[in-house]
């Protein structure tokens, strides 16, 4: 079969577009042929050496896939071969065929894409789980995203609307804002040309907001922390702009706020049963048609590492998909 491969860590030009040998699947996993693969953040990071693990070499990054299954190992029930399925992996995506393992894997609902479905798990998994776990997020409170345009960023917007929230979205140009607007920011900010923290009294008259919902990092994560309301939630999301930021932890005992982990892969593993409940609202969600991904723009196999490169430049918007079938 044909993947992506990684025999050194390393940028996107590092990467290898090679034949290797079709995985077999072992107990309580299924051996899906990938039909579609998102590129995600965690990718990016994956491939230097950056993330919170990493892999054996060789190996091939992506972590949602979505397919048919190919092949079942033992002990496994729920699926049989020929299902449409949707699953997440820590990496191995970026490749004609994929293990997974059967609790991480789903059916894929009828009328969603295999593109749609590839881009559907983590990125609302994680706003889902940070919204509705880590913040507790109320009717009527009002939340900032950082980063609103991006991958998880919009699934925050959605779901933040979705569960009554006011949203303020701030992003880096004009057309990542329009963007935003589109999907039902009440208000925007370009945080590249406004002062962050100024203009968040601003919209909030004075009191600040109650959730931060922040992917980005860098400097924005303290100066949005410095417009927080009293009790605030400020999520740690990731690091998208390069940077772990160093807060003055003072800003939180001034203001009563907490600053919150967010880590949806180690939920899912560690508190199964509430990441399946998750999963379940959020497919049912899109089944009715509150949800929709926004893909940006779809590569082929061979083009993986100019997607992975456009991540890393911060040039997408919504999400970005590996197709098999291109």
């Amino acid at each position: 079969m044909k993947a992506i491969v990684c025999n050194k860590f390393g940028t996107p030009n590092t990467l290898q577009f090679q034949e290797i040998e079709s995985p077999s699947p072992k107990k309580d996993e299924i051996l899906i042929a990938v039909k579609a693969c998102s590129v995600n953040f965690p990718d990016t990071l994956i491939i230097q050496g950056k993330y919170q693990f990493r892999p054996e070499f060789p190996f091939s990054p992506g972590s949602d896939v979505a397919g048919i299954v190919e092949k079942i190992g033992e002990d496994v029930q729920q699926f049989k071969v020929g299902d449409k399925v949707v699953g997440f992996i820590s990496f191995g995506g970026f490749a004609e065929k994929a293990i997974v393992k059967a609790k991480d894997c789903f059916p894929k609902p009828k009328g969603m894409s295999m593109v749609n479905a590839s881009a559907f798990l983590l990125a609302y998994g994680t706003s889902y789980h940070a919204l509705k776990d880590r913040a507790n997020l109320q009717k009527g409170e009002t939340i900032l995203i950082l980063g609103a345009s991006g991958g998880v960023g919009l699934t925050a917007l959605e779901l933040a609307k979705l569960m009554g929230a006011k949203v303020i979205a701030a992003a880096s140009t004009k057309e990542k804002l329009d963007l935003c607007t589109q999907f039902g920011a009440d208000e925007v900010i370009n945080y590249t040309e406004e002062s962050l923290k100024d203009k968040v009294k601003e919209l909030t008259n004075g009191s600040g907001v109650d959730v931060i919902y922040d992917p980005v990092g860098g400097h924005f994560s303290e100066l949005a922390l410095r417009a927080i309301a009293w009790k605030g939630r400020h999520l740690v999301i990731g690091f998208a702009n390069g940077e772990i930021p160093k807060i003055p932890i003072n800003l939180t005992l001034l203001k009563g706020a907490s600053i919150v982990g967010v880590f949806w892969g180690a939920f899912a593993q560690k508190e199964p049963k509430k990441s399946l409940e998750n999963i379940h609202q959020l497919l049912t969600w899109f089944t009715k048609g509150y949800l929709k991904p926004h893909i940006n723009k779809t590569y082929a196999l061979k083009e993986a590492p100019k997607a992975l490169e456009d991540m890393i430049q911060r040039k997408v918007k919504g999400k970005i998909v590996i197709d098999m079938d291109l």
